[in-house]
This record gives C-alpha cells, sequence and structure tokens, in this order.
C-alpha cells in the first residue's frame, strides 16, 4: 500500500459486521444529523426510515405516482423533510412526521443526486445532479430550475458555457457531473469531466474561483467535511484528494468578494485560478498504489479524522479507513457482493455499507470485554508479582487521602443546569426543534369479547376436520372462496393479521386443483342428504357454533343447487 498499516489500537473506527438490515433491495441509504435515524431508497421506489437504535422500521414513505427505484436520499438539517429523487426523473419533498409528500417535479434527465440546501430548516430549494446534463438549482415549490456552468466561461466572467454535442431532443451532452454545497449552501463546488472544481455563486449563477486537478482527470465525486473544513474529491485516476477550505465557514461568498484584491494584469481564466487558489490548498492524496482500484462513494467521518472509501470492483465488498495524515489504518472486507453506497455514523464509529443484493451491513468497533474498568483501583497482573504494602496502608486515614482533601472545596456550587454544546453539532439553533426519533405507532390487542369469538371459531374448524363428508365441504369451500363466508371467520381472519398468529395457527392453502378433486367427490353424496339432517349434526353444539355452521351449510346447499 502507499503507507504502512498503523496499530488499528490507536483509532476509533469500525472493525466488524455487527449485524445487517434487510427490507426489499435497497440502493442508497443517508443518515439524519444525529445518526438516530437511517434512510433507505429502495428499488421499489419506496423510502425506508430505521430507527437506528432499535434496528427498527420506524416510517415507510412510498409514492404511489412513482414505482421506479430511488437514487439519493438526503435529509434536511433538522430532520423535518427529507428529499428522493428517483430513476423516474422525479424529485420527491416528504414530511417525515406526517409521511406526506410536500412537494414533487420532474426533471429532464434522471436525477444521479440530490441534496436539499443546507442553511434551511425547512428547504424548498436543492441541488440535483443529473445523468445527462449540468448541475441544476431546483426550486420545489415552483418546479423552475437554474443550470449551472460546468466548465470556464470563454467569452468573460460569469458568462455561461457554449452548448454543443447536442442530442436528438436538444439537450446538451455531459459527462455526468457531481456537485455539492458548502456547509451553509452559500457556494456550490462542481467538478466537471476537465478535472476542475468550479466554485459558483448559485444565486447569480456565476463562477467565482477555479482549482485545477493533478492530471485533469474527471471528478466522479465530490463532498465536504461534515464541520466544512474540507473537501473530498474522486477522480478517474483512481486517487482520492483532500483540500483544505480556505474561506470562512460562515459568509464565504462574502469573504470572497472581500478578499479578492486579484492584480489587474491577471484576466479571465487566470484571476480565477488566482481566486480558486485562495478558496482550497491540497491537503492529501490517497490511493492504492498496487491494486489500482477504483474507488466508490469516498466520505469523511463524522468528525473528520478518518477518510473512507469503498472498492469499484464486482464481486468485492472492501471498506479502505485511512487517518487524514494519509496513512492506511484498517481494510474492511465483507461478503462476496459488490458495494453500491456507504456511509459513516455522525457520532459513533460506525459505518453502514448497501451490497448490490440490496442488504446494509452495519460495521461497528469490536470492543473487548474489560472487566478491570469497574475497579480502577485494581491492577491487572500478567503474572504473580511480590506485593510491598505501603507504611500507611492500613491506618485509619491514610497521608494520601488527607493530601486529596485539601483540594475539595465544598463551597463551590455544581451547574447541573447549563448543557454544554456537542462539538460535532456547535451550529446548533436551540430554538428550533429536531426530530431525532419518530413516535412508534402501537398495533391495537384483541378485545376480549373479540377473543372468546375467535376461540369458538377455532373450536369450529376443530370439529370440522373430524366431521361429516358435509362439513369437510364446507371447510374446504370457506377455505377456497372467500375469507369472510361468516362474521365469526371474518373476525377469525383479522385477528389473525392483528396478533400476528398468535392464537390461530396458519394453515397452509390448499391449491385450487386439490380443492376441485376434493369437491367433486364430496358433490356425490350431498344430495342424498336432506336438509334435515344437516341442522341435526349441530344439536350438541353452543349457539355461536350453530349459528356459523347453519351459515355455512346454507351456503354451500345454495351453491350446489344454483
Amino acid at each position: 500500500m502507499n503507507a504502512p498499516i498503523i496499530d488499528p489500537l490507536q483509532g476509533d473506527f469500525p472493525e466488524v459486521i455487527e449485524e445487517y438490515l434487510e427490507y426489499g433491495v435497497m440502493k442508497c441509504i443517508a443518515f439524519n444529523r444525529r445518526g438516530t435515524l437511517l434512510a433507505a431508497g429502495c428499488s421499489d421506489g419506496s423510502c425506508i426510515i430505521w430507527d437506528f437504535e432499535t434496528r427498527g422500521i420506524a416510517k415507510e414513505l412510498r409514492d404511489k405516482d412513482s414505482v421506479a427505484a430511488i437514487t439519493s436520499v438526503c435529509w434536511s438539517k433538522y430532520g423535518h423533510r427529507i428529499l428522493v429523487s428517483a430513476a423516474d426523473k422525479s424529485l420527491t419533498l416528504w414530511d417525515v412526521v406526517k409521511g406526506e409528500k410536500i412537494a414533487r417535479t420532474t426533471l429532464q434527465q434522471t436525477p444521479l443526486q440530490a441534496r436539499l440546501h443546507p442553511g434551511s430548516s425547512t428547504p424548498s430549494i436543492c441541488l440535483a445532479c443529473p445523468l445527462s446534463s449540468a448541475p441544476m438549482i431546483v426550486d420545489l415549490n415552483t418546479g423552475s430550475t437554474t443550470v449551472l456552468p460546468v466548465s470556464l466561461p470563454e467569452a468573460g466572467i460569469g458568462s455561461a458555457p457554449p452548448i454543443r454535442n447536442k442530442f436528438a431532443d436538444g439537450s446538451s451532452g455531459f459527462t455526468p457531473t457531481s456537485a455539492c454545497f458548502n456547509k451553509y449552501g452559500d457556494l456550490v463546488y462542481v467538478g466537471n469531466s476537465k478535472g476542475e472544481i468550479l466554485i459558483i455563486d448559485h444565486k447569480n449563477v456565476i463562477v467565482r474561483g477555479v482549482v485545477l486537478i493533478p492530471g485533469g482527470a474527471v471528478i466522479k465525486n465530490i463532498v465536504f467535511s461534515r464541520n466544512g473544513q474540507y473537501l473530498l474529491t474522486n477522480s478517474n485516476d483512481r486517487t482520492i484528494r483532500i483540500y483544505e477550505n480556505l474561506l470562512p465557514l460562515k459568509d464565504g461568498l462574502k469573504s470572497l468578494d472581500e478578499s479578492s484584491n486579484i492584480p489587474d494584469e491577471l484576466d479571465g481564466v487566470e484571476k480565477l485560478k488566482a481566486v480558486g487558489g485562495k478558496c482550497l490548498a491540497l491537503f492529501r492524496e490517497f490511493q492504492d498504489s498496487i491494486t489500482k482500484i477504483h474507488w466508490k462513494v469516498p466520505c469523511f467521518s463524522g468528525d473528520g479524522e478518518w477518510v473512507v472509501g469503498g472498492s469499484a470492483s464486482k464481486g468485492e465488498h472492501k471498506i479502505y479507513i485511512w487517518d487524514r495524515a494519509g496513512h492506511l489504518v484498517k481494510i474492511l472486507e465483507g461478503p462476496k457482493e459488490a458495494l453500491i453506497d456507504l456511509t459513516w455514523h455522525p457520532v459513533h464509529p460506525i459505518v453502514v455499507s448497501v451490497s448490490l443484493t440490496g442488504f446494509a451491513y452495519i460495521w461497528a468497533k469490536d470492543y473487548t470485554e474489560n472487566w478491570s474498568a469497574f475497579a480502577p483501583d485494581f491492577k491487572e497482573l500478567e503474572e504473580n508479582e511480590e506485593y510491598v504494602e505501603r507504611e500507611d496502608e492500613f491506618d485509619l486515614m491514610p497521608e494520601t487521602e488527607k493530601v486529596k482533601e485539601s483540594y475539595v472545596n465544598e463551597d463551590d456550587e455544581v451547574d447541573i443546569v447549563t448543557v454544554e454544546k456537542d462539538s460535532a453539532f456547535s451550529d446548533s439553533d436551540t430554538s428550533e426543534e429536531e426530530i431525532c426519533f419518530l413516535p412508534a405507532i402501537p398495533c391495537p390487542d384483541v378485545s376480549e369479547q373479540q377473543y372468546k369469538c375467535v376461540e369458538s371459531s377455532s373450536k369450529l374448524v376443530d370439529s370440522n376436520h373430524s366431521g361429516s363428508p358435509l362439513s369437510e365441504e364446507a371447510r374446504q369451500n370457506g377455505q377456497a372462496t372467500t375469507h369472510a363466508s361468516s362474521p365469526i371467520e371474518a373476525m377469525d381472519n383479522s385477528a389473525a393479521e392483528d396478533t400476528g398468529g398468535t392464537h390461530l395457527k396458519r394453515r397452509r392453502k390448499p391449491s385450487e386443483k386439490v380443492l376441485e378433486l376434493q369437491a367433486e367427490k364430496v358433490r356425490k353424496p350431498l344430495k342424498k342428504i336432506k336438509p334435515s339432517g344437516k341442522l341435526s349434526k349441530t344439536k350438541n353444539k353452543s349457539p355461536v357454533e350453530k349459528e356459523t355452521s347453519i351459515c355455512v351449510y346454507a351456503e354451500d346447499v345454495t351453491e350446489e343447487y344454483h
């Protein structure tokens, strides 16, 4: 590798697969800001929200108008909204708590990635990266789009690039381009196919600066760290590069206007390069110098101290972890399935990866049990040692405790009200309520009266197993025709569904061919039996069973005579 593997005990990063999540065929995933909820887009067009603490499904968002595969999911800053892009060229904004659609718009090209504006708690503006067109700013309320430039202006600063290589439908041909907002959303960083990072003022659609990638390789991914201090790019030259953000986190556009004191002799492209040099500085490069593999969905850890990238090789589920200094610290090897998406937990050393088969694997740190930690006064010994007791060890008041008491001031007030801000969420707005968990929807319990009806109905079913041929026909027809041939059976079926089959055993439904053969055998002796003989079979049964039996047999008789 490009660096020796250091001791893995030095870092707090995932090591083994803890468990996996399974629901349909998942394609893409994203954590909310606190890491308590995990959104997953599926191939059937649904978006599943997992409660990551309990590893259960908290909500399912499904659009009846769209059954196409989900290409990306994105949370709003405080978790109130989710943006979902799909393969049918649609962008859908959801209300997470209500589970309702807020807005839906359709683009001309399939959006491979869509990101909500990070500066608003209830955003309606997003950045979309379509398959065969330039990135664009989309207003989800009005459906209007603003196409961003993907190359350096030729006629002058800020002018849009000329359109070349048009398709038959008139749309311009572009290599898929990646783009992302900065931390507060006042600038957009676009990586193009020429190996250039364009710094764009998206409100005025002006290129403010440009940074050239060494070698000029196509930029496939571009993403900021959570703290906004570092920018990561993934290029076709199989190299991951880290750039340090030299602009202030807040009001980056304003500071760019104030600090752009460029000499007058520089003009056009050279001036943009000079501005770009004041915005980004190359910090580190990562690559596998031996296997020269391509990288898939690289990203930062929650605190920005680690860089993770997945192998893009088919049939290989490998995850590489580097520290920010450039040392390879761990290679995680998963099942023999290709990796299609990857994300790091915002707070904990946990990585979630999605395989080609649709499973989401949860990688966590392998913690070893250390029972001596519960008794800090004791020391673990690898072998026997001769113990030398202290001179004051058995005194009523050892000298060491006397020294400790002198530093304790009992008059100091302890502050138990002030809440210290977490460094990972230092930009949180305390006035805005953040959604960390979704309320669980309880399933109604079966009432006592309904439970008695279920028991009586189950007795009726058991008696039908050992009854006459007529009762056998009634049982077969009751299962083959409808699930609600009588009110008791309807209640029976609904109770079995609600309680998960706790009171009644689920029976396997016979095939239609078997039912036809059994019905032919039973119908022959049916004509010889009188209606009075049918009712005589129910003399010793309870009133509920009598009513049900009469109802079922009457249906069978009418069906036979018709």
